[in-house]
């Protein structure tokens, strides 16, 4: 089912995600571009096919690939929407219409197909594993991480919001996140904490990495916004998380986020209404895609 929120609305008219989409089309063709010499520019017309089924992720960035390029794009597909090859009878499914010299239309096909089969893998993954969560009884977020392909990340950040998923923090600026090397480095939890605090201010959330129920307490006690229980085990988990809530019931506003080795297979066991956030980097690391191609008109 397409989602009824419009995500292309995160996209500014004039934000530096347009120079991302600059880059790629001048990093596939830095010099001569023989081939559309070869074709010309007649004006073509081509189709956009669905090879596999999946969640459509990545139009935005798709159609500005065809507006730098002087080329139109008339959606078959709505993006969000679950794309059944199968339930069609056939092995593929249009999603797209292009049309524009056929220079451009050979100039923008890979990338553009790249683009959509990339980030729909990602929508596709996330959606599955949102609605696990939730026929499984869990009202929480489910969240990806910041292992992210660089150059690409806001194109996977953008197709996990498609699939359901909660972005967790953009980048370094977005939340401070204290890990064990912060926290070794600093020499304590607390004072790793009061140091961040006191450069990032009250409004951004601190979020600390934590090894065991006496980590977590020391975090909490410190002012940390978010205890992330990592690596955990499923049963070690969920008697941790009623511990720390029950003890500082009505003391601490806290979160608490589940990570570590969380995958489709193994987080039906670890889900649990006491933790807020489960953060898992397989809807995005190791995904897979979704295949397309696009078959100029002849």
């Amino acid at each position: 089912m397409a989602t009824s929120l419009k995500f292309k609305n995160l996209l500014p008219a004039s934000g530096e995600w347009k120079n991302d989409i600059r880059q790629y089309l001048s990093e596939d063709v830095p010099a001569f571009d023989v081939g559309g010499f070869v074709v010309g520019d007649a004006v073509k017309s081509a189709t956009v096919n669905a090879k596999q089924s999946g969640v459509l992720a990545g139009v935005p960035f798709a159609q500005e690939l065809a507006d730098q390029t002087g080329l139109t794009i008339e959606w078959l597909v709505e993006e969000g929407a679950f794309i059944d090859v199968v339930a069609s009878g056939g092995s593929k499914v249009p999603v797209a219409r292009v049309s524009g010299p056929v220079n451009n239309l050979l100039l923008v096909e890979r990338t553009l197909l790249n683009i959509l089969a990339r980030a729909s893998g990602i929508a596709t993954k996330s959606r599955r594993i949102v609605t696990l969560a939730r026929e499984a009884g869990y009202n929480g977020i489910i969240a990806g991480t910041r292992k992210t392909t660089p150059g690409f990340r806001r194109i996977e950040k953008y197709a996990m919001l498609v699939g359901g998923v909660d972005t967790h923090r953009y980048d370094l600026s977005a939340m401070v996140m204290l890990k064990d090397n912060h926290v070794w480095a600093t020499g304590s939890i607390t004072q790793a904490v009061h140091a961040a605090r006191s450069a990032c201010g009250f409004a951004t959330k601190i979020e600390v990495e934590c090894q065991s129920e006496a980590e977590a307490d020391e975090a909490i006690a410190a002012g940390a916004d978010v205890i992330m229980l990592d690596n955990f085990t499923d049963d070690g988990l969920v008697a941790a998380a009623q511990t720390i809530k029950s003890r500082w019931l009505g003391r601490k506003h806290f979160l608490l986020e589940c990570s570590g080795g969380l995958r489709e297979e193994n987080i039906r066991s670890y889900l649990t209404n006491e933790i807020d956030i489960y953060s898992t980097s397989s809807v995005h690391q190791g995904t897979g895609v979704i295949d397309f191609n696009m078959k100029i008109d002849h």
